[in-house]
Formats: C-alpha cells, sequence, structure tokens
C-alpha cells in the first residue's frame, strides 16, 4: 500500500496531463452549448490542455450526465451541468439510470442566469401587481408558456403560481423559441424563461417585461425590477457548473475549482456572459454542494405540490 500511495498523489500533482472531455447534455448550437464554450478556451489555458467539448443530449440531459456519472474518477470527464441534471432529476425522471445525490460531484458554479416574466403587448397587466390581480379575477384564463414540462421555465411558472395564489396553465413547448413564438403570437398570454431568449423581443415591443426572476436588477434591462419585490423570496434563476464524477480524488476537484473560479473573474469574459443576462459566479466546491443540496429541497417542494408526474429515462 506504501509504494501505491505516492503514485496516486503524484498522478493528482500532475493533473491535468492530458486534454479533458467536457461533456453538454445538449445538442449543438443551444444555449448551454453556446455557454460551455466560451467558458471551455480561457479554462483551458488556464489548464494548460485542451478542453474537448462532447455534446451528448437525451432525456433533459441525463443521457450525458450518465456518461460523467459512470466515467472514470480522474478529472477528465467533466459535465457542463444545469439544474435539469441534478438538482430536479430526482424527482422528475423514474429510474434515473445515475444517482443524483451520489455519482455527481459539483466542483463550482460557472454561472447565475436571468429570467424574466413577459407577457404578450396587448396583454393588461403591466406590473407583477396588475398580472396577479387580472388572474385572480379572471383564474384558469391566462396561460404560461415554459420550454418543456419539467423545464426551468416551467417550474419558474409553477413556483410563480405557488407563491402568487393564483390559477394559471401550463402550456408546455419542445423548447423556448417555440414557446416564445406563442407568447410574441399572442396565443399564450405569458412566460417566465431566460433572458437571452426574450431581450431582442422585449426590445423590439413584441413582449412586454414585467419581473425578473433575481432578487436584484438585471443590468441590461435595469428599469424591470425584480419579481422578488412583489412576491418576497421569489427567485427562479438557472445555474450552471461543473461537475465530475464522484469519487473524483479531492486535490483534483480543487484545482478544477480554482482555475474556474480565476477565469470567472476575467472582466473581458464576464462582460461577454453579461451581454446575454448571465452572471459569471466561480465557487468553492463546498459552495457549491450546499447549493446543489438546497436547490433540490426547494425545486423538490415545488415539483411535489404542482404534481408534476414523472417521465422514464429513455
Amino acid at each position: 500500500m506504501s509504494a501505491v500511495l505516492p503514485s496516486a498523489a503524484g498522478a493528482d500533482a500532475g493533473y491535468p496531463d492530458k486534454p479533458i472531455r467536457l461533456v453538454v447534455p445538449f445538442a449543438p448550437g443551444g444555449g448551454a452549448d453556446y455557454s460551455a464554450r466560451r467558458f471551455a478556451q480561457p479554462l483551458s489555458e488556464a489548464l494548460k490542455q485542451p478542453i474537448i467539448i462532447d455534446n451528448v443530449p437525451g432525456a433533459g440531459g441525463s443521457m450525458g450526465a450518465n456518461k460523467v456519472a459512470k466515467a472514470a474518477p480522474d478529472g477528465y470527464t467533466l459535465l457542463y451541468t444545469t439544474p435539469g441534471q441534478q438538482m430536479t432529476a430526482p424527482y422528475l425522471i423514474e429510474n434515473l439510470p445515475y444517482d443524483a445525490f451520489k455519482d455527481l460531484r459539483p466542483v463550482s458554479q460557472l454561472t447565475a442566469g436571468t429570467n424574466v416574466l413577459v407577457v404578450n403587448k396587448d396583454f393588461p397587466a403591466r406590473s407583477v401587481r396588475e398580472l396577479i390581480d387580472h388572474v385572480k379575477k379572471n383564474p384558469g384564463t391566462v396561460n404560461f408558456a415554459s420550454s418543456g414540462i419539467g423545464s426551468t421555465s416551467h417550474l419558474a411558472g409553477e413556483l410563480f403560481k405557488k407563491m402568487a395564489g393564483v390559477d394559471i396553465v401550463h402550456v408546455p413547448y419542445r423548447g423556448s423559441a417555440i414557446a416564445a413564438a406563442d407568447v410574441i403570437g399572442g396565443r399564450v398570454e405569458m412566460s417566465i424563461d431566460t433572458l437571452s431568449v426574450y431581450l431582442p423581443h422585449i426590445q423590439s415591443g413584441a413582449v412586454r417585461a414585467l419581473g425578473v426572476s433575481t432578487l436584484e436588477p438585471n443590468p441590461i434591462i435595469p428599469d424591470v425590477p425584480p419579481i422578488a419585490k412583489t412576491l418576497d423570496g421569489f427567485e427562479a434563476s438557472p445555474v450552471n457548473y461543473i461537475s465530475a464524477p464522484g469519487g473524483t480524488p479531492e486535490p483534483i476537484i480543487k484545482k478544477l475549482s480554482e482555475a474556474i473560479i480565476a477565469v470567472a473573474e476575467d472582466p473581458a469574459l464576464r462582460a461577454n456572459f453579461a451581454s446575454t443576462g448571465s452572471r459569471l459566479a466561480g465557487s468553492t466546491p463546498a459552495e457549491m454542494e450546499a447549493l446543489v443540496r438546497s436547490e433540490q429541497k426547494r425545486w423538490k417542494e415545488v415539483i411535489d405540490s404542482a404534481g408534476i408526474a414523472v417521465t422514464n429515462a429513455k
């Protein structure tokens, strides 16, 4: 045993000494893929090794997550993680092929996104309070669009519904772009989805922004108040982070986290992400672990309260 330990320690100390594979659990061209590629280049420079993007779409991101969960815990296969793979998957996907509590180890936060509550331009409400009052007077007549069952936009809508005590009807779509088209067209009255999806339509006047899901205003649309100004404590901001297979050695986790934190402080990169409504936010493994556990508990309560049906992993 004494002969093995120095060898293992030496392997960790020399990490990384070959390319790192970053699994993005969605198809190329989407928001997660775009963000992962933007961050991968400077992270590659910091670690002095190439980072290869590996798109593994399917089952709401659980196919890609499973690939990482089953990979060797050596730091050379990582997951670009969105809320759906670890924070909500245990409560939405039956027969999940990995243990979301044990098989993925949070390394560091990358971004904190902003969702925005929008309504069609012809909808009468001009504030979150007016929207709530309108729905209470007309229960069951207002629909909210999401990018799919169990998506962050769906859960944000259910959280709004629960906290406001209103009866709004969920209309799921196969993606944010299709959902946005129907909000713009007036076929659905409202949505809570990522700012990057709706920003051009807010700027063109096709939709009206009533509130942001963060606790502070977003600098891109500074005049749009937080939903929390009306619904105290409301927060539904998508968090993206890096995770590694469970059992990855602590020195490797620490080195990755420190590199991510350093890269996230780069002013030019921060400005780049801010232009699409996201805030770079590196974190320690302990901080990210605590956030994941907190979000798992919070979203389980929302999912249970809304009675969202679980689906089978495919």
